[in-house]
Order: structure tokens, then sequence, then C-alpha cells
């Protein structure tokens, strides 16, 4: 049997995947509760419940941006350059997918 070495019974991840994803649904449903306080009253168009698809699907895709920053972990714990690549693209992906999520939960109401 070989001998294992230190760095091989050290995990890469410092926090599970489930919290990463709890924090970016938390960012996700803060930036949409924000907007939706704002809102003001509804278009009488818009459907009775306009507010649950934007609630929903805003955090679920903080959540796919909190998994995507989870899996660059092996980058980021590498140091130099590829630590400041992995933040910058870990940060980008997080704003393009809660971008895109807004989009998709406002369509039909306040983005049009």
């Amino acid at each position: 049997m070989a001998p294992k070495h230190e760095y091989q019974n050290q995990p890469i991840h410092p926090a599970s995947a489930g919290k990463r994803m709890l924090q970016g649904a938390a960012i996700g449903l803060a930036l949409i509760a924000f907007f939706l306080l704002g809102a003001g009253a509804p278009n009488p168009e818009w459907p009775e419940y306009w507010m649950i698809k934007p609630l929903l699907i805003v955090p679920a895709a903080g959540a796919l941006g909190g998994l995507f920053f989870f899996n660059m972990d092996h980058l980021r714990f590498q140091g130099g350059w590829r630590a400041i690549f992995a933040m910058v693209l870990s940060l980008a992906v997080l704003l393009i997918v809660l971008w895109l999520g807004i989009v998709l939960g406002l369509h039909g109401t306040m983005w049009d």
C-alpha cells in the first residue's frame, strides 16, 4: 500500500455546493425583491399572481451562478493569475445568469 501525502487528504472546497447555491439564490432573491418592491401598482392586464414567476426563477438562476462559483474552486486554489481569472469569470457568469433570470422572470410583465 502506497503512503498518502498530506495534500491528498485535504478537500479543495472550503464550503459545500449547497452552501454556495444558497448564497447565489439569496443574492438573486434580494435583487428581485428590490425590483419588485419598487414596482408600484401592477398593470391590470398582468396575471393576478405575477410576482411568483420572478420570485422563483431569479433565485434559481442565482443558485446556478453559485454552483459555477463552487466549480471554479480548483482554479482559485492554484493561486496567482488563475485565482484572479477564476474570481472574475465567476463574477461575470453570476451577473450574466442573474440578468438572464431577471429577463426570463419578468418577461410578460415588467420586461416589455
